[in-house]
């Protein structure tokens, strides 16, 4: 599974002009999923994303993780993540999960996270979605599960 992890002090979702997620403070996670991933690829990937360091200390450091500050996660599927752009001009999709497999892994992602506690909002699979955020920092983190 591949994920773009971006800090944020705000960022919704909106699907057809509808808000269907929605965070303030948290971390913005655009999710792919790979052919070969299974549910301990999930579990793994949230439990990265979730313990990150990312967020200030009271000195200013990245010290703190989502759970220490009370902050959203808001979980957006993205296939695209696995084009392949080495050759020619049209990406190449081939390692990519099928539909209806991704479609299970990202809604177990997501179980997974509030299963957790955490506050979690969603976009909608496979449609198309007006994703607006305000990167904190900026900070655009790419997190990846290790090769099997």
């Amino acid at each position: 599974m591949r994920a773009v992890v971006q800090r944020v002090s705000r960022a919704e979702v909106r699907v057809d002009g509808e808000v269907t997620g929605r965070i303030g403070r948290g971390l913005v996670v655009l999710l792919g999923v790979g052919r070969d991933d299974g549910e301990a690829e999930a579990r793994w990937l949230l439990e990265k994303i979730a313990g990150l360091r990312i967020f200030a200390d009271r000195e200013g450091r990245m010290n703190l993780g989502l759970e220490d500050v009370g902050g959203g996660l808001l979980v957006v599927s993205q296939f695209t993540l696995y084009g392949d752009t080495r050759k020619g001009r049209r990406p190449s999709f081939i390692d990519a999960a099928p539909p209806e497999r991704a479609a299970a892994l990202y809604d177990r992602f997501v179980a997974m996270a509030r299963e957790r506690g955490l506050d979690v909002g969603t976009g909608v699979f496979q449609a198309m979605m007006d994703v607006e955020l305000v990167n904190d920092g900026p900070v655009t983190l790419i997190v990846e599960t290790p090769a099997a």
